[in-house]
């Protein structure tokens, strides 16, 4: 999509646009109601400086849309091919998938939430390294970590958006 037609569009039809991206509603208003933008960059450049804000809550709202990792979002949807792009990488592998499984469960038993990364252009190996390192995390560095791998979903998929 070109940066004139998602200025272009009614406030609901961008709002559907930038909604896959990161369902936190008050980034998604704010980003329509930036409009215009000069270019895709400024667009970029203002969802990456609102996501800097977001708070534990608006995270945690979030993730509810994210599958875990390894068990691609069915469905389809944009939010749900997204997902699947972005986890081409992780193997279908029984061993692995069993190891990233134990990972997820090990995860939300300790944080009360789903693992989230940004897994595109990632293998299920670096991903299980990252999950592992992560378990030793606070609950507040962990908070934080998420909050980052959130907003770098979001721009991915922004630029993705807009070609």
């Amino acid at each position: 999509m070109r940066i004139e037609d998602f200025n272009a569009m009614d406030a609901a039809g961008a709002a559907d646009v930038l909604r896959p991206c990161a369902a936190i509603p008050r980034w998604v208003e704010a980003l329509v109601a930036g409009r215009p933008y000069a270019d895709a960059d400024a667009l970029l450049a203002r969802a990456e400086a609102l996501a800097v804000g977001w708070t534990g809550a608006e995270v945690e709202q979030a993730l509810a849309d994210h599958p875990r990792i390894g068990e691609r979002h069915a469905g389809d949807g944009t939010s749900a091919a997204m997902s699947r792009s972005e986890q081409s990488g992780v193997s279908p592998e029984a061993a692995l998938q069993a190891r990233i499984a134990a990972g997820n469960a090990a995860y939300e038993q300790r944080f009360g939430r789903v693992f989230l990364i940004r897994a595109a252009g990632r293998s299920g190996e670096e991903i299980l390294a990252q999950l592992d390192q992560r378990l030793t995390h606070d609950p507040t560095t962990e908070l934080e970590v998420t909050r980052g791998q959130l907003a770098e979903i979001a721009a991915l998929r922004l630029r993705g958006i807009l070609r």
